[in-house]
């Protein structure tokens, strides 16, 4: 045990906190800027099972905030290189690597054999997905989110409200790192704050960090709250595209210079949808479709001014590019 010598003299910590990281099975969805220094540290402090899902390959724009990845990385997928990063870091941990999206299909099963979820992602859809996953699962979820030169990270579920507590509306921005960009440190110093709130939960640390949120601004300033009595609320979920229904009224939201094909053939093509439009008949589903699943849930806000049935989302990433 002489490579946990030094956190096991914390009284926090002691030899059974570190059985008990030992025993512990952590889902980390993403393996970039916010992911890799989580995965670092979470498999540096000893945590027994990591499952690692990602669909992305490393490219060089990757390099300046994700330093476990090298040169000679380029073109793996992420999470087949940060698997091999960790058995160097620390043989002792098993790392389950998965190639693939997390989605609403993937997501219930990934959640319920996990004792904690890191949501690394930095997109809506999946964000909101594990959200939903895991306040139905009553598994804990640190989640984080870094764009320019700040960000936040805040632990939900598990006891304490949902992200879709915190957040029920959709956000103003629709900018990412590609186009707004980042600064690696920032997203180095989010990805290592949710590896040391993940730590507090397995080991049971009080105050616990489910429940708070911590906001970094561009200044370098962290400030903090806690969210314990916030309601739920109510909002349009994300569905897979195996959920899709025969009866289903699909709106692509998609212009046709930005995807050839349509969600499904039957889908209407209507990139403006949801203040104006048909409606859905009675008893018939609205499925709204996009990329990242933002503006799909901009024309959901929408609709339902006009309309109380049912509303779910449908983020197709890059499937029909």
């Amino acid at each position: 045990m002489s490579r946990y010598a030094r956190q096991m003299i914390l009284p926090e910590v002691c030899p059974e906190g570190q059985n008990r990281l030992a025993l512990a099975r952590v889902l980390v969805v993403g393996a970039g800027g916010l992911g890799v220094p989580a995965l670092q540290y979470l498999a540096g402090a000893g945590i027994g099972q990591i499952t690692l899902i990602d669909p992305d390959l490393v490219e060089e724009t990757n390099l300046h905030r994700q330093p476990m990845y090298r040169m000679k990385d380029i073109g793996q997928p992420k999470v087949q290189a940060a698997m091999q990063a960790v058995a160097r870091l620390n043989p002792e941990v098993q790392v389950t690597a998965l190639v693939d999206r997390l989605t609403p299909a993937n997501a219930p099963a990934l959640v319920a054999d996990a004792d904690i979820v890191l949501d690394c992602a930095d997109s809506y859809a999946a964000s909101y997905t594990l959200s939903d996953a895991c306040l139905q699962a009553d598994v804990p979820l640190i989640s984080a989110s870094a764009l320019g030169m700040q960000g936040y990270v805040g632990g939900f579920c598990g006891g304490a409200p949902s992200l879709r507590a915190l957040f029920p509306d959709p956000p103003d921005s629709g900018q990412t790192c590609a186009t707004a960009g980042v600064l690696g440190p920032v997203v180095g110093m989010l990805g290592c704050m949710q590896a040391q709130m993940a730590l507090s939960v397995l080991l049971e640390l009080q105050p616990s960090p489910l429940g708070q949120f911590i906001r970094l601004d561009a200044g370098l300033r962290l400030t903090q709250f806690r969210f314990d009595t916030a309601p739920e609320a109510d909002g349009p979920r994300f569905i897979a595209r195996e959920d899709l229904r025969a009866g289903d009224l699909v709106i692509d939201l998609r212009p046709e210079t930005e995807a050839p094909r349509k969600a499904t053939p039957d889908a209407l093509r209507m990139p403006e949808y949801g203040t104006t439009g048909p409606l859905p008949d009675d008893g018939q589903r609205a499925v709204l479709a996009c990329r990242s699943g933002l503006r799909a849930w901009r024309a959901a806000d929408r609709l339902a001014h006009r309309w109380n049935g049912e509303i779910t989302l449908l983020a197709l990433g890059g499937d029909d590019e």
